[in-house]
């Protein structure tokens, strides 16, 4: 029997390609919020849609810092 549902693929990815779609992510849902500010910005919920904005743009920000963390190289510490 067929199932319905198939799978999902079972691609593993790199904690650098993880972090970039989570940022490209996070960067289409901040033009969304913004565009919908633009379209609406007298309504009630604009300074809902301003606050999410702000809200994605430091997320957008934090996910660029990690991947920047995570593409450095790791050096041998020395203690002092």
């Amino acid at each position: 029997m067929l199932k319905m549902v198939p799978d999902p693929p079972h691609t593993l990815h790199s904690l650098e390609d993880t972090l970039i779609q989570a940022s490209d992510y996070a960067l289409c849902a901040l033009a969304v919020s913004q565009q919908a500010i633009l379209l609406q910005p007298r309504s009630p919920a604009s300074i809902l849609m301003m606050a999410t904005a702000h809200e994605l743009d430091s997320l957008r920000l934090l996910l660029e810092s990690a991947l920047i963390q995570a593409q450095t190289p790791k050096e041998p510490r020395t203690p002092h």
